[in-house]
């Protein structure tokens, strides 16, 4: 099995106004993304080509939208953003960098 291309953990994993998961993972490898509780079970999974990554409008700079499958879920990536004064992009730009990487639709 290949390297996965990203991985964030304790994610807060939601759909509409239901929270799935508070602690879940996010995992783009082999070209599929998959969201996973914190057990380590599928939630959904789809080809990284089919999947529609997004920022929700006013917003907070942690959270992003994922289309699988007909479904829109809700992803809070906060936990891993920089400490204050520490380099990097937030963990929800990363997410979205790294699928549009994946599908080959550039960053």
């Amino acid at each position: 099995m290949a390297e996965p291309e990203f991985t964030a953990t304790g994610v807060r994993i939601g759909r509409r106004l239901r929270s799935l998961t508070r602690a879940g993972q996010v995992r783009i490898s082999d070209g599929r993304l998959e969201l996973l509780t914190s057990y380590g079970t599928e939630i959904d999974s789809a080809p990284v080509q089919a999947v529609r990554a997004t920022r929700p409008w006013f917003a907070p700079d942690d959270r992003a939208l994922a289309d699988l499958n007909g479904h829109r879920y809700l992803l809070t990536l906060g936990d891993h953003d920089p400490a204050p004064g520490q380099p990097g992009p937030p963990a929800a730009r990363r997410f979205i960098e790294a699928v549009r990487r994946a599908a080959g639709r550039g960053a």
